[in-house]
Formats: structure tokens, sequence, C-alpha cells
């Protein structure tokens, strides 16, 4: 397993604000002392013109002014535009260690699957999975799929890749809930709500059945928005998967015959360490 991490993604923050440092800052520690045996890469910042496959000249410019919060979920911060950078450019560089046929996971911040073309919210300020996919079908890959388990709607990530044909999207979520999009599927995006409090098992029968569907499109590349906030105790949602269930999702892809790399998206709970461990381990083997 190869881990793309930089530290200074842990240099911003807002008190209160539930995308903290501590997110990233308990989990890589934990992940080193537990599996000393995994690769550990500094991502190199993503080059503009990767971006510009995914957003428009505006909305970099606007990112890198920095001249007010972008929503009240998404504040302005001093260098927000290097680091959301080097966020995108550790996708890319897991999606490219995949197709070399090493498992990668990117332990980043900040995430990116709400930013849209033209918008940073919800968290996010590129969209770190659209732009890894984009890149991957310019370089190398014939089709990529994207499979986000992200306890919110990847608006972001759909509004992006949407009618693109060499892509299949598909995000399972929580509806209703932020950012209020994802009931309706059409094209190449396979959208699955889930209801608040659905129990469990069948939460994870459906995460399993959007998996078996991308698979169906035959993608060169797998790339997974993995957040984990669908967690139990996490406190933005209502739902109810437990550690093991992670654990599930890990088996799954370990299963596969097909180049893969995770980026992670949300997880808000003070296990989100134990959780993020328990899932790429299970991915390992």
């Amino acid at each position: 397993m190869i881990i793309f991490h930089d530290p200074r993604c842990l240099e911003y923050s807002t008190a209160g604000h539930p995308e903290r440092p501590e997110r990233i800052a308990r989990t890589a520690p934990l992940l080193k002392d537990r599996r000393p045996d995994w690769e550990w890469r500094e991502p190199g910042a993503a080059p503009e013109s990767a971006l510009l496959r995914a957003h428009s000249t505006d909305h970099l410019r606007a990112i890198k002014l920095a001249a007010h919060d972008f929503d009240a979920d998404t504040p302005a911060y001093s260098n927000i535009y290097e680091h959301a950078l080097r966020s995108a450019g550790a996708a890319i560089d897991a999606a490219r260690a995949a197709s070399g046929d090493e498992r990668a996971f990117s332990l980043m911040r900040p995430p990116g699957h709400h930013a849209t073309s033209n918008r940073a919210m919800g968290f996010c300020y590129l969209s770190n999975i659209a732009i890894a996919a984009l890149d991957a079908l310019a370089n190398r890959a014939e089709r990529v799929a994207i499979w986000d388990f992200d306890a919110h709607h990847g608006n972001g990530t759909e509004a992006i890749v949407a009618y693109n044909p060499r892509i299949a999207f598909s995000s399972i979520h929580q509806f209703p809930a932020y950012p209020g999009t994802g009931a309706k599927s059409f094209a190449n995006i396979a959208n699955y709500p889930v209801a608040p409090r659905t129990p469990r098992a069948q939460h994870v029968d459906v995460a399993e059945r959007a998996l078996q569907n991308l698979l169906k499109f035959n993608p060169d590349l797998l790339l997974v928005s993995a957040g984990f906030d669908a967690y139990s105790d996490d406190p933005l949602v209502q739902m109810t998967l437990e550690q093991d269930d992670f654990a599930k999702f890990g088996n799954w892809l370990r299963k596969l015959d097909i180049p893969t790399a995770a980026v992670l998206e949300g997880g808000y709970s003070n296990e989100l360490p134990e959780l993020i461990d328990t899932f790429l381990s299970a991915w390992n083997g």
C-alpha cells in the first residue's frame, strides 16, 4: 500500500470546523505505527493543465485570490490554493500509482467531491477525484469508474463527469442530506440515495450493488471517493455503518483485478483513524 501524504495539509483550520487538521494528524501516526511496511510518498502539486480539464479559469482565479469565504462551510483560508493543489496532486499521483499496479490512497485535505467546475463548496475547493479521472483518460486509460461511498452526494464530481462516455460514476449517499442533490440517475451517472437510519445491512447491499454495476462498465481504472461519514457515530449525518462494514468495502476492492486508487473525502467522527485503518488493511490484505 502506498500512502500519498504531505503534512502541510495540516496548516489551515477554523475553530469548531468539522473538517479539521486532527482528521489527518491522528490518522497518519496510527497508520505508520501499525503498518510499518506501507510506503509513504509526498505528492506533487497538480499542474494547472490538469485542473483546467475539470475547472474554469475563473474558478482557479477565485481560489487563488480567496478574497472572501466561498460559503459558510468553505472558508477562504490563507494559501488554500496551494493546499488544494497538493490534495489534487495526491489524487493524480494515487491514480497513476494504481495504473502501475500499486494500491494507493491519498491521505490529504481538503477533500474534493463537492467542488464543481465553477464553485467551491462543502469543505471542497478542487474536485480531486474528477481531476484524477480526467488526467487518467488524457494519459493512459480508456475507461474510468468512480465509486463514491461518502455519506454525502458527490455533486461536484457528478457535475464535472456527467455525459462523459468514458467515465461511469456511482454515488451512495444519504438523501435527504447536504447538498440536496443525487436523487436520480441519468446517462453515465448512477445515484443510490439511502434514507437516514437505513439498516446497515441494507446500506451495505446498496454499496455492493453500486460497485458491481460499475464493474459492468469494464473500467481500466477504479477510483474511490472514500468518505467515512456513513459511520454510525459521525456527527453530520444519520447513517448506520459500523467499522466492519468499511472492512467489507476494502475486501471487495482487494478481490478486484482492476487498478484501484482511493482518495479521502469525509469522515468527522473521533474514530476516523480506526475506520481508515480498517478499510485500508482489508483492501491491502
